[in-house]
């Protein structure tokens, strides 16, 4: 019986070993861009998109909207910036292995996007009640806001909200976050709340009567925010019993000036803005 055909190379590409890696010489070239805290990064084949928070023994940490660290391995061509396709290497004048200092953080505890480019308003909007709930969300929101190309508006009161949402018109690619004050059991909120009933509409809130009581009092040097019994307007009595003379948006500025960072915030206001801003950023389709 004859000796079978020497078996040859490159008989089909099941013939030799695999090689993950593709080619050594590969004919595309990507650019390279150092993987600097704070640059904007996507992790192509996967749906991550974050900031670098930096590069440890060899490996790019990236951390989502969501708060989420990734571990990932640079590989070539293997990420987009600003929707080109890159090769992320180390930042030059660091040792390998050596840990980068901490990139700078904006006051809802992101890592700041440095040089961010402008963003196109996006479609989607998130509504709170008044303007004092604007003013807060805007100086510890504002700056990841911004790099989502996310606005808010004012609802100036909830009671026409379900007009609100029908004006809207929300659909795929163009959602409605709401935020609410006072979302308890039995409050005249609540009862508005569960009238909106649309899978691009999401209502969130907090317990308070007020945005203002969404601050934590020590910011005031106080260790509790005063008692006013129901019926009484909350947030005069508030400033009467603190000895406040004086308007209500001088006290407000007042607050708002010592709020320096997510903080000084109740967790409930956190985790309902927080909870918005993923829901209105999240790729249609999602």
């Amino acid at each position: 019986m004859a000796a079978p055909p020497p078996r040859r190379r490159n008989d089909g590409i099941l013939s030799d070993p695999i090689d993950l890696d593709g080619p050594r010489n590969p004919r595309v070239q990507h650019p390279t861009v150092p993987a600097r805290p704070g640059l904007v990064v996507k992790q192509r084949g996967t749906p991550i998109t974050g900031v670098v928070v930096g590069v440890v023994n060899g490996y790019l940490h990236v951390k989502d909207r969501q708060g989420f660290e990734h571990r990932m391995t640079m590989l070539k061509g293997g990420f987009e910036v600003a929707g080109k396709e890159v090769t992320l290497v180390e930042p030059r004048g660091v040792a390998p292995g050596t840990p980068q200092a901490a990139p700078p953080r904006t006051a809802s505890g992101s890592v700041a996007v440095r040089n961010a480019p402008a963003q196109v308003a996006k479609a989607s909007r998130i509504l709170v009640e008044g303007v004092h709930d604007a003013e807060l969300v805007e100086k510890v929101w504002g700056d990841d806001l911004r790099v989502e190309g996310v606005v808010v508006e004012r609802l100036e009161g909830a009671d026409h909200l379900d007009e609100v949402v029908r004006s809207f018109a929300p659909k795929a690619g163009r959602r409605l976050g709401i935020l609410l004050d006072h979302l308890v059991d039995g409050s005249k909120e609540t009862r508005i709340a569960a009238t909106v009933d649309h899978p691009h509409v999401l209502v969130c809130g907090h317990p308070y009567v007020d945005v203002w009581q969404a601050v934590k009092p020590k910011v005031l040097g106080i260790d509790a925010w005063p008692s006013v019994p129901m019926g009484e307007p909350w947030k005069e009595g508030v400033m009467r019993r603190l000895g406040f003379e004086g308007e209500s948006w001088q006290f407000w500025k007042l607050l708002l000036g010592k709020v320096t960072s997510w903080t000084d915030l109740e967790p409930p206001l956190i985790g309902a803005v927080e909870e918005l801003i993923d829901f209105v950023t999240e790729p249609a389709g999602a």
